[in-house]
C-alpha cells in the first residue's frame, strides 16, 4: 500500500499518496492548473503539455499529468516562467483555430476560452497568410457534430471510445496541420453512450445535435437530479432556463460526476428522455375526455372512493418518490384500500447492459420492494386508484393520477412530473440519493402529496 506522504505546492503543505499522479492531488486541492488532454476517467496522455508545473531540482518543466508524487517533492504552479510556458503553447493551440467563439456552442463552457483569458490576452507573435481549413459541421452519427478546424487533438474523444466503451468508432489520423479526428470507415459514432464524448471535449468541436442552438449556456440554470430512466440512478444535470413571459423549459441533462454510481457519464437515452418528459403532459383534469374543473373532478374521485369502500385497490409506479410512495400507504389505510406495484412491466432486457443501463427500468423499485408493497396485479376491484403506474387496470370504476396523457375514458386528474417535484430514490445497488425539483412551471400540476391532502374522505 502507497504510503500517505507531504508535499509543498506553491509554499502550502499538502498530504497526498506516494506515486499517485501530481494532476490529481492538484485538481482535487483546487489548484488551477490548465489542461485539454487529461481527464479522470481517462487518465493521462501527455500529449497537449499545457498542465506544465515547476519542480524543485528539475531544469526543466513538467507536465503534472505524467509526474508521479514523491517524498520533499516542492512544485510551483503559478510562476512568471511556468505562466510564459502555458502562454506559448496556448499561442500554437491559436494558431489555425477559427476564434469563432460568439457562433461557437460551446462557448461559455470552452477550456479554450478560459485559458485565453488566464494565460492570453497578448498579441499573437505568429502570424501565417491563411489558416488550415478542415472539414466544419461534419455528422459523425448519433447526435454528435464534429467541427475540425475546432479541434485541439487531445484525444479524448478517441480515448473514450477506446477505453470506456470499447467500440473504436473514433481515431485521429493524418500528420501535423492534416491531423483531424474522424470517424473510421463505414463505423459511424453510434454507440448508446455516444453523446458522453460532448461533455469531455474541452472545446467546440464536438456538439450535440440535439443542444445545438438551443440556448447559449449562460441563460440556463442548473439543479442537480437522478435520472429515472432505469434503476441505476445515474446523477445527472437539469440545464432548463424560465424566458420571460415564458414557462420554465428543460433543454438539457448532463452527467453529474458520482464516482459511487455513475462516474462522470450517462447514457444517451437517459440523456435524450428529458424530451418525452415535456411532450404530451396531462394539464387538465378530465373525465371520459372531456376537461373538467378540478374542484368537479376531486369531488368525483372522492364520491368514487366514498361508494367503493373496502373494494378498492390502489397501484403505484416504481418511479414516485419513496415519500410519496409511504404517504400513499398512509393513504391506503384511511380507506381500507389495497395496494399493488407489478414489476414485470419495469422489465427490459434490450435495454440493459452491463455499464450504466438497467434492465429494471423503474427508477425506485427497491423501494417497492424495501416497503413490502405486493407486487402481484391486483384481483377485481369495484375501484382501481393508479398512481401513474404505465399499466392499464380494469374495474368498475378508475381513478387515474397521471403526468401524461393516455388513452382511456376514466377520470383523470394531472400531477407534477419528477423534475417539477423533490424526493429521494434508491437504485437498484441500494444507494439512496436526493433528486432535487428543478422546474417550476407558471401553473403547476398538483404533486401527489397536494393531491392526498386534499382526498381526505
Amino acid at each position: 500500500m502507497s504510503e500517505m506522504i507531504n508535499i509543498i505546492v506553491d509554499g502550502k503543505t499538502y498530504e497526498a499518496k506516494e506515486g499517485s499522479l501530481l494532476i490529481d492531488l492538484l485538481i482535487k486541492e483546487g489548484v488551477k492548473v490548465p489542461y485539454f488532454c487529461y481527464h479522470e476517467s481517462l487518465g493521462a496522455d501527455g500529449n497537449c503539455r499545457m498542465c506544465m508545473v515547476g519542480i524543485k531540482g528539475q531544469k526543466r518543466p513538467q507536465i503534472a499529468c505524467d509526474t508521479l508524487i514523491k517524498k520533499e517533492m516542492e512544485v510551483f504552479s503559478n510562476t512568471p516562467e511556468i505562466c510564459k510556458v502555458r502562454t506559448d503553447i496556448l499561442e500554437l493551440e491559436l494558431i489555425n483555430h477559427p476564434v469563432d467563439c460568439p457562433i461557437c456552442d460551446q462557448a461559455g463552457e470552452c477550456s479554450l476560452q478560459e485559458f485565453y483569458m488566464d494565460y492570453g490576452l497578448h498579441s499573437t507573435k505568429v502570424t501565417i497568410q491563411e489558416k488550415v481549413k478542415h472539414a466544419k459541421a461534419v455528422d459523425l452519427g448519433a447526435n454528435v457534430m464534429l467541427d475540425q478546424e475546432r479541434c485541439v487533438l487531445c484525444a479524448r474523444c478517441t480515448r473514450f471510445t477506446d477505453k470506456i466503451t470499447g467500440t473504436h468508432e473514433l481515431g485521429i489520423v493524418g500528420r501535423g496541420d492534416d491531423a483531424k479526428v474522424t470517424t473510421m470507415p463505414g463505423r459511424p459514432l453510434s454507440n448508446p453512450y455516444a453523446m458522453n464524448v460532448v461533455d469531455l471535449c474541452p472545446v467546440g468541436a464536438l456538439t450535440s445535435k440535439d443542444f445545438r442552438f438551443a440556448q447559449r449556456v449562460w441563460f440556463l440554470e442548473t439543479t442537480p437530479a437522478i435520472c429515472q430512466g432505469c434503476a441505476k440512478g445515474c446523477n445527472i444535470h437539469i440545464d432548463h432556463n424560465k424566458q420571460k413571459y415564458k414557462d420554465d423549459v428543460v433543454y438539457r441533462f448532463r452527467p453529474r460526476r458520482n464516482d459511487a454510481v455513475n462516474g462522470f457519464f450517462i447514457c444517451d437515452e437517459g440523456r435524450l428522455s428529458y424530451k418525452e418528459l415535456q411532450e404530451n403532459r396531462q394539464e387538465s383534469a378530465t373525465r371520459n375526455g372531456e376537461v373538467i374543473d378540478e374542484d368537479k373532478a376531486l369531488q368525483n374521485a372522492i364520491q368514487l372512493i366514498e361508494n367503493s369502500k373496502d373494494s378498492i385497490s390502489i397501484v403505484i409506479d416504481a418511479n414516485l418518490y419513496t415519500e410519496e410512495m409511504e404517504a400513499i400507504l398512509l393513504f391506503a389505510k384511511t380507506i381500507n384500500a389495497r395496494v399493488h406495484s407489478p414489476l414485470a412491466i419495469y422489465e427490459d432486457e434490450s435495454f440493459g447492459d452491463d455499464m450504466l443501463k438497467s434492465s429494471k427500468r423503474g427508477a425506485n423499485y427497491k423501494s417497492i420492494e424495501t416497503l413490502q408493497i405486493d407486487t402481484n396485479e391486483p384481483k377485481t376491484s369495484s375501484l382501481i386508484i393508479n398512481f401513474n403506474h404505465p399499466q392499464n387496470f380494469n374495474a368498475s370504476s378508475n381513478i387515474n393520477f397521471l403526468t401524461h396523457k393516455r388513452e382511456h375514458s376514466a377520470l383523470t386528474l394531472p400531477i407534477a412530473a419528477y423534475s417539477e417535484n423533490a424526493g429521494t430514490l434508491t437504485n437498484e445497488d441500494g444507494i439512496t440519493q436526493y433528486s432535487q425539483q428543478a422546474v417550476r412551471k407558471n401553473t403547476p400540476m398538483p404533486k401527489i402529496l397536494e393531491w392526498l391532502e386534499r382526498l381526505k374522505v
